[in-house]
């Protein structure tokens, strides 16, 4: 029997259906016990401990953010034998990422067959979770994953692999202390600190910078008059209002279906392009080929992939595009280049190349900006990070300050300093978020990439812990005296 991807990928043979998980989830976690035992997926502990001069012990790592990507690091740290990892995340428990706040589609886009935090166990995929708790026929006629199921299969995972958070606690500054780090973070309104030997940034879409508001509405438009994608919204608000939508690719479609459902009188989306977009980048990019390999690529051919990455705009889902274009009281207008907004009177005045508008209340799918001067946890060290106007000059024609504004990072994902020597510690602090995109490719800012971007950071993060204590090893080698061979007194 044979299967063949629909894109024409090499044929492989099917030995075996997936077993039926029958026995529900217990079943299934048994199995996870089993198949993380076959693979020594758990070695001894080897990192050696280190205290701070209160004589604390010192975590080897901390990772800010406890959503896909932080549980996929800590998942991949654990396999590799690193013990003293702590997860903090400034959500409130079971709200770790966007999937049940700020996400409003109602599947995720990606193709459920794509693997995520499992690292490659077959029992712990979301597939398997998904027959454990639905049956294999419900996989087998599923589309697309429901986004409140995707966040239940990501607190199973954490469940299942004893992975603790605390959650409520928010990183407020990171400072060099010696060799090591010293975390600030706030947890419920009270102030403590945490030392670390390296921290690891997984803080999402926003982690690397700020929400992308227009200056046109940020500075002319009362707070209260709009509300960007990325923001938690009560959308029973918009019950009976006029609303405008300000982009028109995926986020957009989604605040649209969502302001409908909840009884807005009408829904206008202004779009910029006389057309919608329609590929999805991450369809391409999903190859090994590249994931592996785009971080070993020159800056010139980085730069240019960036670039040209970059001018992709993410479209809508179908599903979403087509409920939101079914409600009467939906409208496209496409073309609708925006020359000003103010408020006239009680409203929101916005002209456009293609007529002028007024709405009571104004949605942003505008996306993010990455700034990493705009994100406090940075502010002390912000100035000495080598970014890739720091390394690379552009050909003529092809210079793009946005892009050259980005962290210029290294193999590991980390901090580079703008002036060798400045300020070492930047190596101990890792990127795995959007910033990471320019230097190490799109391997740390989605489902599509984390099978490639995990295992390159926590071999990095494994890397610098063993070279920083090379001394600790030889000695122990050096010392090493157990015995392994001790024949009996007969010579048997």
């Amino acid at each position: 029997m044979e299967d063949r991807s629909p894109e024409g990928g090499v044929p492989f043979p099917i030995v075996c259906e997936t077993p039926a998980h029958s026995g529900g989830l217990p079943a299934l976690e048994a199995q996870v016990r089993r198949d993380l035992e076959s693979i020594e997926a758990t070695p001894r502990a080897w990192v050696p401990e280190r205290r701070d001069s209160s004589g604390a012990v010192i975590s080897d790592v901390v990772i800010i953010g406890a959503g896909l990507s932080g549980l996929s690091v800590a998942f991949g740290l654990k396999r590799q034998g690193v013990e003293r990892v702590r997860l903090i995340d400034r959500a409130i428990e079971g709200q770790e990422g966007p999937w049940v706040t700020t996400a409003r589609m109602r599947t995720l886009r990606s193709p459920k067959t794509l693997s995520g935090p499992d690292l490659g166990v077959a029992s712990m995929t979301y597939r398997a979770w998904h027959e454990a708790t639905y049956g294999r026929q419900d996989w087998q006629v599923l589309d697309k994953i429901e986004r409140a199921d995707w966040m239940a299969y990501l607190t199973w995972f954490r469940a299942i692999l004893g992975l603790d958070v605390e959650n409520e606690t928010n990183l407020l500054a990171i400072e060099p202390e010696g060799d090591a780090l010293r975390l600030y973070v706030e947890h419920h309104g009270q102030a403590r600190t945490i030392a670390c030997r390296k921290v690891v940034l997984a803080t999402g879409l926003e982690g690397a910078g700020v929400l992308n508001v227009p200056a046109s509405v940020s500075g002319t438009l009362p707070r209260d008059r709009w509300t960007h994608s990325g923001e938690v919204m009560d959308t029973a608000r918009l019950d009976g209002r006029s609303i405008g939508i300000i982009g028109a690719a995926a986020s957009s479609f989604d605040w649209a279906v969502s302001a409908l459902e909840a009884g807005a009188k009408s829904v206008t989306v202004l779009a910029r392009s006389e057309t919608l977009p329609r590929t999805e980048l991450l369809d391409w990019s999903n190859f090994p080929g590249f994931l592996n390999h785009f971080a070993d690529l020159d800056d010139r051919s980085r730069y240019r992939f960036t670039r040209r990455m970059f001018a992709f705009k993410t479209p809508p889902t179908n599903e979403m595009f087509t409920r939101a274009m079914s409600f009467a009281a939906c409208r496209l207008v496409t073309g609708a280049d925006i020359r000003s907004i103010a408020m006239a009177e009680e409203t929101v005045r916005i002209e456009t190349a293609k007529g002028d508008f007024h709405f009571d209340h104004l949605l942003l799918g505008t996306g993010y900006r990455v700034d990493l001067s705009r994100r406090p946890e940075l502010a002390g060290v912000v100035g000495s990070i080598a970014t890739w106007a720091d390394r690379f000059v552009p050909p003529e024609g092809e210079e793009d300050p946005d892009l050259l504004a980005y962290p210029y990072l290294g193999p590991a994902f980390e901090f580079q300093e703008k002036v060798p020597g400045s300020l070492p510690m930047l190596a101990n602090i890792h990127v795995f978020n959007s910033a990471a995109v320019p230097s190490l490719g799109p391997v740390c800012n989605g489902i599509t990439g984390l099978k490639s971007g995990v295992p390159k950071l926590v071999s990095g993060i494994c890397r610098g812990l063993f070279a920083s204590d090379i001394e600790h090893f030889y000695k122990a080698l050096d010392g090493y005296d157990k015995v392994h061979f001790q024949p009996d007194s007969a010579g048997h």
